[in-house]
């Protein structure tokens, strides 16, 4: 059976320009600073995945990725979330005065993709270490 996807998801928007990838990002690293152990380096490691997003869309854009992702990540860190990268003015801005949206359902979609590999990729590792171990008795 299909699963259904409520109408109202279907139409959401949320700000583009990189803004809700790097406000993730940011979110799981505090988060992370509260865990312990693998616990913390995975969560660590997802936030750093999604600076990834915001860092390819300045590189495209041929603004210089680094300075651009530090500016946007200090600018969400000050409470603008809406912040984003404006590809047609070169820099940080508000992006959803810019009228600059996307689907939140394209979003969602994304992250839950990309976080079902790396699950599933971590569950082969786990199984090739296993036999790895009964393969060495």
């Amino acid at each position: 059976m299909k699963k259904q996807t409520p109408l109202h998801l279907g139409w959401a928007l949320i700000a583009g320009g990189g803004a809700p990838e790097i406000e993730l990002a940011l979110r799981l690293a505090e988060y992370a600073r509260g865990l312990a152990g693998m616990e913390a380096y995975c969560v660590r490691a997802y936030a750093d995945a999604l600076e990834i997003i915001p860092s390819t869309l300045a590189e495209n854009a041929g603004l210089n990725p680094i300075s651009t992702v530090t500016e946007l990540r200090n600018r969400h860190a000050q409470g603008e979330k809406t912040a984003g990268i404006n590809v047609r003015k070169g820099g940080i801005s508000n992006i959803l005065e810019e009228l600059v949206v996307q689907p939140l359902l394209v979003s969602i979609s994304a992250l839950t993709l990309a976080t079902e590999t790396v699950r599933s990729v971590l569950k082969i590792d786990d199984l090739v270490s296993d036999l790895q171990s009964l393969m060495s008795i």
